[in-house]
């Protein structure tokens, strides 16, 4: 009887040469980049539903009457405002998941 193989060894599969880690700059120039995008369009989601610019702008305009009437609802802008919060949820939850994986790698004295 032949024994299973198992599919995820340590081992990389045949002609899949294992990739060296990126450089330490480039992913803290990356994290960086993501943090500041996520809370910079949360904060942008969670503010502008509730100025006047989600009202009075050209993209509205260009919609039917029905689709701009829902957006202009305090539950369309309650969805926007919730997306925001989870956009800046996610870019702090990157720092501190990054943060807690860098502590629990270094040595015990």
């Amino acid at each position: 009887m032949p024994t299973p193989t198992h599919q995820g060894s340590a081992t990389a599969p045949p002609g899949r040469a294992e990739r060296d880690p990126a450089p330490v700059w480039l992913q803290r120039a990356s994290l960086t980049m993501l943090v500041v995008t996520c809370i910079y369009l949360g904060l942008l989601l969670l503010i502008l539903p509730w100025t006047r610019y989600w009202q009075d702008n050209r993209l509205l305009a260009m919609l039917p009457e029905q689709v701009a009437n829902f957006l202009g609802t305090g539950a369309a802008r309650g969805v926007a405002s919730g997306l925001g919060v989870l956009d800046i949820w996610i870019g702090v939850s990157e720092v501190t998941r990054r943060r807690h994986r860098h502590i629990r790698r270094e040595p015990q004295p």
